[in-house]
C-alpha cells in the first residue's frame, strides 16, 4: 500500500487556499509533474466531477482520471476512476488564524501487478515530490 502524507503552512486565509488547491485546471501550476488537465464533465466542479490528468512520475508517463468523491470548506477529495492504479488523494485545509493555512496532502492506493514491488520506492519519490509541489503552491499564493 501506497500511504503518503505531507503538509505545509500558506501564508493566506483558508478561502484563498483551498479555492485555488481545489481548482483542477490550477493543478500544472504548481504540480511539477502534472502537464495537462481536461474536463470529463461539465464545469463547475462538483461531486462526481471527473478530470483526465495527464503526469510525468519516475520517467513514465501517466494518463488517469479522478472523480471528485468530496468538497467541503476544509476538505477535497479526488479517487481514479481509471488509470493506472486505484488512487485517492486528499486535500485538507485548516484555518490557523485569519492569515495562515496548513495544507495536508495526502495520496494512498495500492498498486497493482509488476508496481507493487516498487511501493517503497514509489512512496518516497511521491513524498519528495509532494512536498516540492506544495513548497510551489505555497510560494504562488504567498506572492499573490
Amino acid at each position: 500500500m501506497v500511504d503518503v502524507l505531507t503538509e505545509i503552512v500558506i501564508n493566506k486565509p483558508i478561502e484563498i487556499v483551498a479555492g485555488f488547491a481545489s481548482d483542477p485546471d490550477n493543478a500544472p501550476k504548481w504540480y511539477e509533474n502534472i502537464k495537462s488537465v481536461k474536463w470529463k464533465t461539465a464545469k463547475p466542479l462538483s461531486l462526481g466531477s471527473k478530470i483526465a490528468f495527464v503526469a510525468n512520475f519516475m520517467g513514465k508517463e501517466l494518463s488517469y482520471t479522478y472523480e471528485v468523491v468530496e468538497m467541503t470548506n476544509t476538505q477535497f477529495v479526488m479517487r481514479t476512476a481509471q488509470g493506472p492504479f486505484p488512487m485517492e488523494t486528499t486535500y485538507s485545509f485548516h484555518a490557523l488564524d485569519a492569515s495562515n493555512t496548513r495544507v495536508t496532502l495526502r495520496n494512498k492506493g495500492n498498486p497493482k501487478g509488476f508496481s507493487k514491488l516498487f511501493s517503497p520506492f514509489i512512496s518516497m519519490m511521491m513524498r519528495r515530490a509532494n512536498n516540492k509541489d506544495l513548497k510551489k503552491l505555497k510560494q504562488l499564493l504567498e506572492e499573490i
